[in-house]
């Protein structure tokens, strides 16, 4: 046998795996390339661009529609928002946020979490209030508790200390009842109609001794001439006055009076309707005054002041920052209650508002067909390798059979 002979026998398998393996390979790139369209003489030449940038909106369509009915749908999505908001992961979302919060409230230079606050107690205590407490005293019972308990814990239980009746004795002394004012209630106390009926009533109501004094001398030269020397000896009466203060002992006498001043020497009766007429009258003060009263109060208040040093307080108070924890676990369990009752309508809701379907469409549409051929690459590179060597592996089989023929035939 010749080389002619041998080559005849020799060459149809190895030109069948080059055909085979070089059409697949070339076939698999014609599904990418090219990748625009080519004209020759204005007219474009079939299979460009290749198959997929050619049918790329179309392809783009139906991988949104695969990965929609097949892949992410509604109870697909629910389960993995089940996953995603299960209560530890909330809980500690929740308490990230919280966290974040109080740390921007500390960093917060510009104030703006202050001027927000601010607003709120302004609002609140400076409006609100007045206007619900107005509408509040209107009724029977509004304070009815607090006031008896202040009333009974406080002014039923308040008595002067040895210290503050000394205090309230040397006031009244030095400031309200001076020997200069003395002297003056002396004198307007005196007048002639006064100095008349004093005279009278002696002289009628004495008997014995005092009545022979009363009907020979009477009162009214001695009243009239007391009266007479305050208006004209003026210093001598003062001091006549301070030297009585002092021989009375009247500073010890008004302690001691002080001292002993307290509701509860008297009668039950007595506290009970005192105790009463405390609380209608306070109702009825903060029925007519009680909302002019807070305006007034939180009208002057600097808010802004206060609700810095408010944050402030709060922001460092071991009191949140632990209970932040507690805040953040009650907030989860709420939103899972919440979840697990209506996250099907939720999910029906969000899927038309995220719009997963034109978010592949455009994603896919939008990327050029050079890195669509890379992804694709990416992803099935071996199973594309294999589709070409699968195709040489049958051109060498099918030039087998022909050499085979080949054999038969010269036979």
């Amino acid at each position: 046998m010749d080389w002619t002979h041998l080559l005849l026998y020799i060459l149809p398998p190895i030109l069948g795996g080059i055909i085979g393996y070089f059409t697949n390979d070339i076939a698999i790139k014609m599904l990418f390339r090219p990748y625009r369209a080519i004209y020759i003489l204005g007219r474009r030449i079939p299979f460009t661009p290749g198959l997929i940038p050619h049918n790329q909106e179309r392809l783009a369509q139906n991988i949104s529609d695969t990965i929609m009915g097949s892949l992410l749908t509604p109870d697909e999505l629910q389960k993995l928002a089940r996953r995603l908001l299960e209560t530890e992961r909330v809980e500690g979302g929740i308490l990230w946020l919280l966290q974040l919060a109080i740390e921007q409230i500390q960093g917060d230079k510009n104030q703006k979490s202050a001027k927000v606050v601010a607003g709120i107690l302004r609002d609140l205590l400076g409006e609100s209030l007045p206007r619900l407490l107005k509408v509040l005293a209107r009724q029977e019972n509004f304070l009815e508790a607090q006031i008896n308990q202040i009333f009974d814990k406080v002014l039923l239980e308040f008595q002067l200390s040895e210290e503050q009746a000394t205090r309230m004795a040397d006031w009244l002394l030095q400031v309200v009842l001076p020997p200069d004012v003395l002297r003056q209630v002396i004198v307007d106390f005196l007048t002639d109609r006064t100095i008349q009926i004093i005279d009278e009533s002696f002289r009628e109501k004495t008997s014995g001794t005092y009545w022979v004094v009363a009907n020979l001398f009477g009162l009214r030269n001695t009243l009239t001439r007391l009266r007479t020397f305050c208006l004209d000896e003026k210093e001598a009466t003062n001091e006549r006055l301070q030297e009585l203060i002092q021989v009375l002992q009247m500073r010890d006498r008004l302690k001691k009076i002080l001292q002993n001043l307290s509701l509860q020497n008297l009668p039950i009766g007595t506290v009970r309707q005192l105790r009463k007429t405390t609380r209608e009258s306070v109702r009825e003060y903060l029925q007519t005054s009680g909302s002019d009263l807070i305006e007034g109060l939180t009208a002057s208040a600097d808010w802004e002041n206060i609700a810095v040093l408010l944050l402030n307080r709060l922001s460092q108070s071991p009191v949140v920052t632990s209970s932040l924890v507690v805040v953040s676990q009650e907030l989860a369990l709420i939103l899972d209650k919440y979840l697990e009752r209506d996250l099907e309508v939720i999910v029906a809701q969000i899927i038309p508002i995220l719009s997963i379907d034109k978010v592949i469409v455009e994603r896919v549409k939008s990327t050029s067909p050079a890195d669509l051929e890379a992804a694709i690459e990416g992803i099935v590179k071996n199973e594309l390798q294999a589709i070409v060597a699968l195709g040489g592996i049958l051109g060498v089989v099918v030039g087998l059979f022909q050499t085979v023929f080949l054999l038969i035939t010269q036979r």
